[in-house]
């Protein structure tokens, strides 16, 4: 019998690349410095060779899926093989006339449409790696993105043109710049066929750089296989979300998120199912949206449903049968908020653009409010103490985690503070009880330690927003000269409060009343809005700094 691995993830050494441009492999991590991956599951050990464009979309072609919507958004419907025609036409541009080798990385810009997901794919099955980005970075954050990723390659929708040439006049190594949206692009892929031969990569061929949001300050870039994306689809998708080719997903994370990607492409397109891609998705435009389009799986951030139960009773969401919710904590009222309204109990979920996905999150059938859920089939997760020993049920500690995902950061020395002993360290604070489930506290540098108290920021931050007069809150640690550390409130007020001595005071009883009295905030100050980045999530790091400056 042959010796030959016949799965990726079967031995030691990575397959032979498919790439002629070999940066990417050459600014992996040692393989010292990987975790542990994972493939206990059948259905995770994929052959050596594997093109994930070919395996989400052709695939569903040859299944007899090639009439079925692939994509609907208000400006077009495609089928899978109007979308599978447009995304070799993008492949035959980039190869032939734009000398795209495999291994070049390609810069992605665009709002969430049928292009974009369209320039994705093709830049897969060319054998090109993705670098997408969110549509609101400016031209000093894209440029930053340009260099580390040595991107050589850029298309962009034309309505962010300006941020993009300002970026390239600093970025001597993008070479081919093409937009669409002023018929650029479109004219080029009309005169080119609607044929293309798959790259054939190996199934551990880098395919995916993904910057992480920056809530921690510095984004750094998050390296992912051709096989990852599959491996999520096969494991929280197919295990716990559950999909059916029927589905029609909606949400609001960007595409360059990849809690958007999983969400809005690959899940569905995996099943065969539906996206309907928005390119405004704010509470005020999804709800429409979802009765307009029928829409059956959502994806979006706990801000996103607390406004959006509010106007619930408003629109027709009869349609809907799962509701998922990741990027930062659920809080307890919201998901009360949204089941009371909707009768649907949303499915939180914890991820990492380093592991590409959800790694912990219950099916709908195991969903308890407050929890994080059970570990996602596939991964394992302990709740470790800081020298990596588990620690007992009911005792608060870190995360980690091993699966078929996992860090691999391109060229980055804080490797190493991710991984540890071969775990993924993910920076979480979690509690597990004893039944298995885990119980979301705070990320590891939320942490509030208040005269010898450990005190969890989101679990204050849970309690302010049951008062009506908090519209949005953020909690963190301020110096104190008697304590240590106090906890501090940034308060967003709902419409109609009014701030001022009285309301700070009304606030602390309230959460005295609410949770253990010696974690109720001791400053509060009333702000006009919080940071966040792109995604929705709370830049917790800015408020520190801002506490620490006060």
């Amino acid at each position: 019998m042959s010796s030959t691995p016949r799965w990726s993830g079967d031995g030691p050494d990575l397959a032979p690349s498919a790439h002629l441009d070999t940066f990417a492999r050459d600014n992996l991590p040692p393989r010292e410095q990987w975790p542990v991956f994972r493939f206990d599951l059948p259905e995770l050990r994929y052959p050596l060779r594997l093109n994930a464009a070919t395996e989400l979309l052709d695939a569903n072609i040859a299944r007899g899926r090639g009439d079925h919507p692939a994509i609907v958004t208000p400006a077009e419907t495609l089928t899978y093989r109007q979308l599978a025609e447009r995304v070799n036409r993008i492949a035959n541009v980039l190869t032939r006339e734009l000398g795209l080798v495999p291994g070049n990385r390609v810069l992605l810009r665009s709002a969430n449409n049928a292009w974009m997901v369209a320039a994705y794919f093709a830049v897969l099955k060319a054998g090109g790696i993705v670098v997408a980005t969110m549509p609101l970075l400016r031209s000093r954050e894209i440029a930053q993105l340009l260099a580390k990723a040595r991107i050589s390659h850029a298309l962009c929708d034309v309505r962010l043109r300006a941020e993009m040439e300002k970026a390239q006049d600093a970025s001597p190594d993008l070479k081919h710049l093409l937009y669409w949206g002023d018929g650029d692009l479109e004219s080029r892929c009309a005169a080119q066929p609607a044929e293309f031969a798959a790259c054939d990569t190996a199934a551990d061929d880098v395919c995916l750089i993904g910057f992480t949001s920056g809530t921690s300050g510095v984004p750094k870039g998050t390296m992912h296989f051709h096989r990852d994306l599959l491996a999520v689809c096969d494991s929280y998708g197919r295990h716990v979300l559950k999909p059916e080719p029927t589905d029609r997903f909606i949400g609001s994370p960007p595409l360059a998120f990849t809690f958007g990607l999983g969400g809005l492409v690959l899940f569905p397109f995996r099943v065969g199912a539906t996206s309907v891609l928005l390119e405004r998705a704010s509470p005020e435009d999804l709800l429409p949206a979802i009765a307009r389009y029928r829409a059956t799986v959502c994806f979006t951030a706990p801000t996103a449903y607390r406004v959006m139960a509010q106007h619930a009773a408003e629109h027709d969401l009869s349609s809907l049968r799962r509701c998922v919710s990741a990027g930062e904590t659920l809080p307890k009222p919201v998901f009360d908020a949204w089941e009371a309204a909707t009768g649907i109990r949303i499915m939180d979920g914890i991820g990492a653009t380093e592991m590409l996905h959800i790694f912990v999150g219950s099916p709908q059938e195991k969903v308890v409010g407050g929890a994080t859920g059970f570990v996602v089939p596939g991964y394992v997760a302990r709740v470790v103490d800081d020298a990596g020993n588990d620690v007992p049920p009911g005792t608060p500690g870190r995360l980690a985690v091993q699966g078929p995902t996992g860090c691999r950061y391109l060229a980055d020395a804080r490797q190493t503070v991710y991984v540890q002993n071969g775990w993924n360290i993910t920076g979480d604070t979690f509690v597990q009880d004893a039944e298995g489930r885990f119980w979301y506290q705070a990320r590891n540098d939320d942490m509030i330690v208040s005269a010898g108290y450990n005190i969890a920021g989101p679990e204050v931050e849970a309690a302010l927003l049951r008062h009506p007069a908090v519209k949005e809150c953020g909690v963190v640690g301020a110096p104190d000269a008697e304590r240590g550390m106090i906890v501090k409130a940034y308060v967003v007020l709902a419409p109609g409060a009014t701030p001022g001595p009285e309301l700070v005071k009304e606030l602390q009883d309230f959460v005295k009343a609410e949770i253990a009295p010696y974690k109720y905030p001791r400053a509060i100050e009333f702000v006009d809005s919080l940071p966040r980045t792109e995604t929705g999530k709370l830049q917790r790091f800015v408020l520190r700094q801002k506490a620490a400056q006060a």
